[in-house]
């Protein structure tokens, strides 16, 4: 099968492309700088910003994953969703079959925060063209590089001591990057995945201060948490950029959307795609060995 790999040089798309030639998939990795694409598969130039060049990229395939969201804009709502509109009338016009797009778990009825309505927002522009979206909706992903993993892993390894604001508490269903890869690639082929919505999560459901807490303890640490329910949004983020390597404006979109419950409520992707996923401490464990690795062969 031909298929399209957007973002293939970011955090889900450089993990997905390689799988998706090793099961033996024509690959076209689309990206922004083809010459200085390493990754695998074919690399071609698509730059969504640029209706004209995803014409192009998408020559031929039979299938397209979406994996491009602007987290670090301000306006981020309105590019995702112009930028939706430019593929879905392309992917059209090329005659693709299939769009898979990795977007985000959280109840609809819920007050979602702007990052998650944009999410929901790019799912529905995906197919309004026409061409068949399955759509996988994943909440907290852990794997190295992973922007909501790193802030997780840079709280516990330079504090010794933090603050916790009320988002803190909120339940979340984190998933290991290797098991979202895995959902990616199951859900290309079978028809019964076809213009579904589907729900993806790790074994367990937990508040993000577990999961703090349970990566201190992988770690040997032993921080001091303390809740603190009028830390406001503007200032977590304001405190994250001072910690971590994230900055403020992505900062505090992602803690936006932590006061949003995101668990999955039905796992009808079990028996699409059917295996275990790993737990927390294992997909925790999984980043921390390859970002050892990474660090050794630096």
């Amino acid at each position: 099968m031909k298929v399209l790999v957007t973002g293939a040089s970011g955090f889900v798309g450089g993990r997905l492309a390689p799988v998706l030639a090793e099961a033996g998939h024509e690959v076209r990795s689309m990206t922004r700088q083809p010459e200085k694409y390493t990754g695998a598969g074919t690399a071609v130039r698509g730059d969504v910003a640029e209706p004209s060049s995803l014409r192009t990229a998408l020559e031929g395939a039979d299938a397209a994953y979406y994996l491009i969201h602007a987290l670090d804009d301000e306006d981020f709502e309105r590019r995702d969703a112009d930028h939706a509109r430019a593929f879905a009338q392309a992917a059209k016009e090329a005659g693709v079959g299939r769009i898979i797009y990795l977007g985000g778990l959280g109840d609809d009825t819920d007050d979602l925060s702007a990052h998650l309505r944009s999410r929901r927002l790019v799912e529905h522009l995906l197919g309004s063209t026409g061409v068949p979206v399955t759509a996988l909706r994943a909440g907290i992903i852990v794997g190295h590089g992973g922007i909501s993993w790193e802030i997780t892993r840079q709280l516990v390894e330079h504090l010794p001591a933090m603050v916790t604001p009320r988002w803190a508490a909120t339940r979340t269903q984190p998933i290991a990057i290797d098991d979202v890869i895995r959902y990616l690639a199951g859900v290309l082929e079978p028809a019964e995945a076809e213009g579904r919505t589907f729900d993806i999560g790790g074994t367990e459901q937990l508040a993000y201060v577990d999961m703090l807490r349970r990566l201190a303890g992988l770690e040997g640490r032993r921080p001091l948490i303390v809740p603190v329910p009028l830390l406001t949004p503007r200032l977590s983020s304001y405190w994250l950029a001072l910690v971590t390597d994230v900055d403020v404006t992505t900062g505090r979109t992602l803690i936006d959307s932590m006061a949003n419950e995101v668990v999955v409520r039905d796992d009808s992707i079990r028996k699409v795609v059917p295996f275990e996923p790993m737990d927390y401490d294992a997909a925790a464990l999984a980043a921390l060995g390859e970002r050892a690795r990474e660090r050794r062969s630096a």
